[in-house]
């Protein structure tokens, strides 16, 4: 069986597809699952063994473009996939699988998309659905896909890539060492302040270990105001890679730290696909959604629900509730860890 995904567009989101992969090759072990994704996001299927092809998409967010897609799916035709699913909600989302001619083509309802889709999935209304079990309930069998009988994500790591990466930091490998993930997606609003961060960054460094900082170059802003809040700027122990490293380069890295502080961003779930235990560090959003996929967590949050925002309710745009965490409950968080 040919499968083709249409993934999502999200780091955080293209991570939790892994448990949908592993179902399928759970239920199909023969199974060819191919994925069309950003080309951001791409690298991570690099690191997936059930994916065996990745497929740059070349449309933006926004983009609808129908005849361009049209002839994008054409192209497909000769793949002969019997099955698509698409993982995103959107009409455009599930034109490709459409102008494929694949025969089976599965998603939610989304915007409407009757006809495009012809085997549709509906969850139980009378109980709220963690986004992998929404992903993993798209499955080739429509049944079974609680949170307890899923097989989360798991990244493959490279060790020379891994090693090569330490030799070019020239870090004492004789130290632990802390990761500190301070971005997140549509800025402050999800990020605990970069000042809190660096105040935890200075205990680990004064306590003997390495810290380092990961993140895009979207992030690097917050990056300077940590490493300046605190003096650590020329200190050997403390590196900032914001915006310097690869996505696969991050991968290993996070594998190699012993703990990760992270807010909810895609990096907190490529630390849970690598088993590094975190400290995660949510407002608006919520863990009973989008949890860090791993056992060995503590979150820390401060207010309930969710709240799909886009913007903080301070001056300096972050969310009140994660204003109110202090430096000193994720100091005690990492030491219980």
């Amino acid at each position: 069986m040919r499968i083709l995904i249409i993934g999502p567009s999200w780091v955080g989101d293209s991570v939790m597809g892994q448990t949908l992969y592993r179902r399928l090759k759970d239920e199909e072990p023969n199974c060819i699952i191919d994925v069309i994704s950003p080309q951001w996001s791409l690298p991570l299927m690099k690191r997936m063994p059930e994916v065996s092809k990745t497929i740059a998409s070349p449309y933006l967010h926004g983009d609808i473009k129908p005849l361009s897609r049209y002839k994008f799916g054409k192209n497909l035709r000769t793949s002969l996939y019997d099955r698509s699913i698409i993982l995103t909600n959107s009409l455009k989302s599930s034109l490709i699988p459409f102008f494929a001619n694949i025969p089976i083509r599965t998603g939610w309802l989304g915007e409407m998309r009757f006809g495009l889709l012809n085997d549709i999935r509906y969850l139980k209304k009378e109980s709220n659905h963690l986004m992998v079990e929404k992903f993993a309930a798209l499955s080739i069998q429509k049944h079974n896909y609680s949170f307890e009988s899923l097989s989360f994500p798991r990244l493959d790591i490279d060790i020379d890539n891994q090693k090569e990466q330490l030799n070019k930091l020239n870090l004492n490998s004789d130290l632990p060492c802390l990761a500190i993930c301070p971005g997140a997606e549509f800025g402050p609003s999800k990020q605990w302040p970069a000042e809190y961060f660096s105040k935890v960054a200075r205990e680990y460094v004064n306590k003997g270990w390495n810290v380092i900082c990961f993140g895009s170059k979207n992030d690097s802003l917050t990056g300077k105001r940590l490493e300046t809040a605190n003096n650590l700027v020329n200190e050997d122990k403390f590196i900032n890679l914001i915006g310097l490293t690869s996505l696969l380069d991050v991968v290993d890295l996070l594998a190699y730290c012993k703990r990760v502080v992270t807010n909810d961003s895609g990096l907190m779930h490529i630390a849970a696909a690598v088993k590094t235990p975190l400290v995660a560090l949510y407002g608006p959003s919520s863990p009973e959604y989008t949890p860090p996929l791993i056992d060995k967590k503590i979150i820390l949050r401060k207010v309930e629900g969710y709240e799909k925002i886009r913007k903080g309710d301070t001056i300096e745009g972050y969310h009140h509730s994660l204003l109110s965490i202090q430096p000193s409950e994720v100091l005690r968080a990492l030491e219980i860890l």
